[in-house]
């Protein structure tokens, strides 16, 4: 291990040796690995999987659309489960903002010189989240962001948090770290470093992005304007620009994707366009179609 974790009061040696195992971990092989047998349609296996992870979580199947667990072709297909309509209702108002998933709120707030908050003690460059792309980071400079972490028991696809239309999509390769709170603590510019889907929109409220992120065993996410974008056959050095999409327009509260297991959703707003609901705090849970922001008026 070549990079120094931070110290901090809310490190706890769990962290670090967590932290540490995962530098050491082929991780990007373990993620292509859990990708094949989260598909297998074997129907042994398939239960034997689901089974184990419902006694490990406590999932609500009620709200699903299909409510029999063994009844999905694969645990991918399970995982990624459609909801009912009625389950979660999308928060009214040209105004409003809504939760794009269903999560935990990592941090939420301002822009501040370029930096956004990835944990107590530790910021990461707006900058590298956005690739090195000069002119969206200038985009979104002294904005407003949120992270939101899905745990593995959250329903997996991600919304629109308001009305808009597909502007960019960039594959941006990288390691895939845990994104739990605990890695969270221990490992710097998490967000940045880790693989990502940046998916950038025009809105009424100016311009918005939707990044991604993935993280171990995630290899896969998928949007329904571009398809499934990663893993690639061959992993990519360097990031791409996917032309698929363009101009796709999205209703607020509509799929964009999906997390074939579990990550991290960075919403990004220009500056002076959204103002958070004051509730807002880290580690509180947030549910798809609540408000979690309201547009500021503009003269």
């Amino acid at each position: 291990m070549t990079e120094r974790i931070p110290d901090s009061d809310n490190v706890t040696l769990g962290d670090r040796l967590f932290a540490g195992l995962q530098y050491v971990l082929p991780k990007h092989l373990l993620s292509r690995l859990i990708y094949s047998v989260m598909r297998t349609e074997s129907p042994a296996l398939r239960r034997l999987i689901i089974a184990n992870f419902l006694r490990g979580y406590d999932v609500n199947m009620t709200e699903a659309v299909q409510s029999d667990p063994f009844a999905y072709r694969s645990f991918n297909d399970f995982f990624t489960r459609a909801l009912r309509p009625d389950a979660r209702p999308i928060a009214a108002g040209d105004d409003v903002v809504v939760s794009p998933v269903d999560g935990t709120l990592s941090q939420c707030g301002a822009i501040r010189d370029g930096q956004l908050l990835q944990a107590k003690g530790h910021d990461y460059s707006l900058l590298e989240l956005l690739a090195n792309d000069t002119a969206a980071a200038a985009t979104y400079r002294n904005g407003s962001f949120a992270c939101i972490y899905l745990a593995p028991y959250n329903y997996h696809r991600i919304h629109m948090p308001v009305a808009g239309t597909a502007r960019s999509t960039v594959y941006v390769p990288g390691d895939l770290f845990s994104v739990n709170t605990a890695t969270a603590r221990t490992v710097p510019r998490l967000f940045a470093r880790n693989e990502r889907v940046i998916c950038d929109f025009d809105t009424a409220f100016g311009r918005a992005a939707m990044i991604l992120v993935g993280a171990l065993f995630v290899g896969s996410m998928a949007t329904v304007h571009c398809g499934e974008i990663n893993p690639p056959p061959r992993r990519r050095k360097a990031p791409v620009t996917i032309d698929k999409g363009i101009g796709h327009p999205f209703a607020k509260g509509e799929e964009l994707g999906r997390f074939n297991m579990g990550s991290t959703v960075v919403m990004l707003f220009q500056q002076d366009r959204i103002r958070w609901e004051p509730a807002l705090a880290p580690q509180r849970k947030v549910v798809l179609g609540a408000t979690i922001a309201q547009a500021i008026a503009r003269s």
